[in-house]
């Protein structure tokens, strides 16, 4: 079932034409056209707009150089590494990124935002990683257990020499 809007309520925010002391709306307008010339000229330009991770469609925002830059802190326990990285960025490209910094495998990370362990697929800023923010970098224990039994298997399986 459809509802109809009244002509009062059209009438209220101008949908219909409506008269008062000052004259019709189409008067009101010629004459605003004349002073509004150089506001309207600017405001023509096209509006883009953009579809967010979340589905969001928002308005484009301007693009400039070196703003969606923003560089953070990633510390593990032994020491700390300062990187820029762009904000739209995943922690799954933040993790290809410190591989080539640790030497450790993107399956062997595992990244820590405000206290929480962060997925691949989640946006550094829909997360809320902003300037000079800290994130953790922990070594998957199953990865470094795994590391272990290999390296013990290895050290038994070669005999000793004893000279």
């Amino acid at each position: 079932m459809m509802k109809f809007k009244s002509k009062r309520f059209g009438i209220r925010f101008g949908f219909g034409k409506r008269t008062n002391n000052k004259g019709t709306q189409q008067d009101q307008q010629q004459k605003g056209s004349s002073n509004n010339n150089n506001n309207i000229s600017s405001c023509n330009n096209e509006i883009k707009w953009e579809l967010r991770p979340g589905g969001m469609l928002v308005q484009k925002r301007q693009e400039s150089i070196g703003e969606d830059l923003i560089s953070i802190r990633v510390s593990t326990f032994a020491n700390f590494h300062d990187l820029s990285i762009e904000a739209t960025s995943t922690f799954g490209e933040l993790k290809m990124v410190l591989s080539l910094l640790t030497g450790l495998e993107p399956k062997q990370q595992r990244l820590l935002f405000k206290g929480k362990e962060r997925e691949d697929d989640e946006y550094l800023h829909m997360v809320g990683v902003g300037e000079k923010d800290k994130v953790l970098l922990l070594e998957d224990p199953a990865f470094r257990e795994k590391k272990l039994l290999d390296l013990n298997n290895i050290s038994a399986s070669c005999p000793t020499i004893i000279v």
